[in-house]
């Protein structure tokens, strides 16, 4: 099983301070992948400790988390102590991780946002 490296950088999201979206905003995902680009579920269960994510903003600190899954819910975890920290992704299970896909994620303040895959790579 092999791990990729997902970045996602916030696009364009009209009706928000982010109208023209942010490349210095977004999250590097680190996840197994299918051939088609979309998450592993059997190996995400085998290697759950490896599948981090890091929120970056130019206004804040680096934030590391945890991709986890309850059910068929997936989000990110940066607290297991807290789960009012978790973001939500919405139907992550079905998104296909290629460079130029969009993947909404809700932040912490409860607001979707649009973010675009813009580099997929084998992690190291």
């Amino acid at each position: 099983m092999s791990l990729s490296r997902i970045v996602m950088r916030l696009a364009r999201n009209p009706g928000t301070e982010f109208a023209g979206g942010d490349d210095h905003r977004g999250y590097a995902l680190t996840a197994p992948l299918l051939p088609d680009g979309k998450l592993d579920e059997a190996a995400y269960a085998k290697a759950r400790d490896a599948c981090t994510v890091r929120r970056f903003a130019p206004d804040e600190d680096a934030v590391d988390g945890r991709l986890a899954r309850k059910g068929q819910r997936w989000f990110f975890d940066y607290d297991e102590e807290d789960s009012a920290d978790d973001e939500p992704v919405h139907r992550l299970g079905e998104h296909r991780f290629a460079v130029g896909e969009y993947v909404t994620i809700t932040d912490e303040d409860g607001r979707p946002l649009t973010y675009k895959v813009v580099e997929v790579q084998p992690a190291t």
